[in-house]
């Protein structure tokens, strides 16, 4: 089998990941025969420290089979003694670090989660890498060593890096659709959803089928919108992203689509929402009259809204209006690079703001600032 034949198996079935959870075994398994190696793991989680950390999932496979024994001794025996970590929630987003990146010489003699476990389950040689996730929380991939011990080529390293926003893709839509109660939906279930807007898309991206909720959307225009059967955004950089998703999502020439998602940028202080357009996978096909679904394209409020408008942000906390919209974006779970595309400023400006906003209310983190907005929350509700 070619490297693209390899590869373009690996996106059709991170594709099917995408909605059915259970199977990350036939991806990890796929991912094993590509890149020669023993396994993988991953943890899915949010915090900054090891008190907040909270995992919403973590697996470990070899060769296509989860090792639910060897999750369950590492969370409940080495995890609070991993000196990884802490250096993984805090490194550089898609950067590689090999084990000796992560561990000196004289840890690696000392650490009782290297030697009494690492090594056994082949990742005296793996390599990590942390993704940036919805809602500020993080993605940690290990991926164990590779079959027969020879160390990491640089077709091996290539395919992992070519992989990163794939994998990234696949539990951002995973918890979207988790959040608004649709994960392991079918196609036609998915229609049935309240949280999120569902459009179904044929090879050539007209709409075929939509949800009441996207039909809302549609129908507002504020966003995105339908002209012809086709969907367009409202403004034209947000279009120009959008029809370059669609293309490569709906590739015309080539076996499998990719994958992705965008910020689609409101009039005024209305919130930003979130779009993802996800291929089908070849196990997914479904027929609406005798048009094939080739791909979803999903609209979703801002992950983790909160409902609490910027004026009241602004009245309550002393914070001027843009400060309060800043605020507030963040504590809906926007990353400041998705803040600063939403509102049209640089990220440099998005965090001179939250540092004014850290001066003010003597603050040094923005979990803090968003707890504190969050705490608004049962006062508007009051004051409705």
């Amino acid at each position: 089998m070619s490297e693209r034949d390899a590869f373009e198996r690996i996106l059709d079935s991170l594709h099917e990941v995408a909605f059915d959870h259970t199977r990350w075994s036939s991806a990890s398994a796929l991912i094993d025969e590509a890149l020669r190696t023993h396994g993988s793991s991953m943890v899915f989680g949010e915090g900054d420290s090891a008190e907040e950390v909270r995992i919403h999932f973590a697996w470990i496979y070899f060769r296509g089979q989860r090792q639910r024994e060897a999750e369950r001794e590492y969370y409940e025996v080495y995890y609070p003694l991993d000196e990884r970590a802490p250096r993984l929630r805090h490194a550089p987003d898609s950067q590689l670090f090999h084990m000796t990146d992560l561990l000196s010489a004289e840890e690696r003699k000392t650490s009782a989660t290297y030697n009494e476990l690492l090594i056994r389950g082949h990742c005296e040689d793996s390599v990590h890498v942390r993704l940036d996730g919805p809602n500020r929380s993080r993605i940690v991939w290990c991926v164990h060593d590779p079959v027969g011990g020879k160390g990491w080529s640089s077709t091996q390293l290539d395919l992992i890096r070519r992989l990163l926003p794939h994998i990234r893709q696949t539990v951002r839509v995973q918890q979207a659709l988790a959040r608004a109660g649709a994960r392991n939906a079918t196609l036609t279930e998915l229609l049935d959803a309240t949280g999120l807007g569902v459009m179904h898309l044929d090879a050539y991206g007209r709409i075929v089928a939509v949800n009441d909720r996207a039909q809302n959307v549609l129908r507002d225009g504020d966003g995105v919108f339908d002209e012809g059967g086709f969907l367009f955004a409202r403004t034209p950089g947000d279009d120009a992203g959008l029809q370059g998703l669609l293309s490569r999502a709906l590739p015309r020439f080539t076996a499998q689509g990719e994958g992705g998602s965008m910020i689609l940028r409101r009039s005024d202080a209305r919130p930003s929402q979130v779009l993802h357009i996800v291929p089908m996978g070849r196990h997914q096909t479904d027929y609406f009259g005798s048009q094939p679904v080739a791909a979803l394209a999903i609209v979703a409020d801002p992950e983790g809204h909160t409902g609490i408008k910027p004026a009241v942000a602004a009245e309550a906390l002393n914070l001027t209006r843009m400060e309060s919209r800043v605020a507030v974006m963040l504590a809906r779970g926007m990353s400041v690079g998705e803040i600063a595309a939403a509102t049209d400023r640089k990220e440099s400006t998005i965090r001179t703001h939250v540092k004014h906003m850290f001066t003010k209310h003597g603050l040094s983190r923005q979990g803090e600032l968003v707890r504190l907005v969050l705490s608004l929350a049962g006062a508007e509700g009051a004051r409705r």
